[in-house]
């Protein structure tokens, strides 16, 4: 590997993550000795990269940097093509559309050599049923999870029965068969799962939980991670 695209690698490697990543995995991720990663990490800053860290703690890029635009390699330009037709095909309408935008502004940016990646893709993502239509707005949900609001909606259980809940949203997750809301319900003072397509309505409140976006999420975690450990006691 050329040195200059090593210095762009690291970049995208702190890019990528929120906290210090250490010499050493950097070394072990570009396959270098850790010596070379802090000559690279020494010349980075030198040039005003904004990174923070030392060896032995970690290294961390700070927020507001930003490089023009760069190639793409092969394998980078598979991975978008193949998650946007993931989302093209499973997706609300909105995300649909602009899941297909992106692979055209994809293919607009590409130069001829690498563009067969997309025009004459090996890849394809295998077609579902059509999923349940929904009654609520997904994207409303989204950025109810982005601004911390909380969300009341009506929803039916399997038994057909109906309630009325406040929530907490954390992650709305989608898969094959259709979209589900990981939230924190008030009513039953937990972590609950929510399909779409068995709520009746869902609207944004003003009002926002009282905790951070982060904790809730770091919450969730712990949680799905004690609901996992019951299912599947470590040996």
């Amino acid at each position: 590997m050329r040195r200059a695209d090593r210095l762009f690698e690291i970049i995208q490697i702190l890019r990528r993550v929120r906290r210090p990543v250490s010499a050493q995995a950097i070394a072990d991720e570009l396959e270098v000795s850790k010596r070379s990663v802090y000559r690279d990490i020494a010349t980075l800053t030198a040039q005003r990269v904004p990174i923070r860290g030392e060896a032995g703690v970690g290294y961390i890029l700070e927020e507001g940097f930003d490089m023009p635009p760069l190639m793409l390699t092969a394998e980078e330009i598979d991975a978008a093509v193949l998650g946007a037709l993931w989302v093209s095909t499973r997706a609300e309408p909105e995300l649909a559309r602009a899941a297909e935008n992106l692979i055209a502004k994809i293919e607009a940016i590409t130069p001829g050599p690498l563009r067969r990646h997309i025009a004459a893709a090996a890849m394809s993502v295998r077609p579902v049923s059509p999923a349940s239509e929904d009654k609520v707005d997904a994207a409303m949900l989204r950025q109810a999870i982005l601004e911390g609001r909380k969300v009341s909606l009506g929803y039916r259980d399997g038994d057909g029965k109906e309630s009325k809940r406040v929530v907490w949203p954390v992650l709305l997750g989608y898969r094959d068969e259709g979209r589900i809301l990981a939230a924190w319900c008030e009513l039953r003072q937990g972590f609950r799962y929510f399909r779409t397509d068995r709520m009746t309505f869902a609207e944004a409140l003003d009002q926002r939980y009282p905790e951070s976006r982060s904790f809730l999420k770091d919450r969730w975690r712990k949680a799905m991670d004690a609901e996992r450990e019951s299912y599947f006691p470590r040996a």
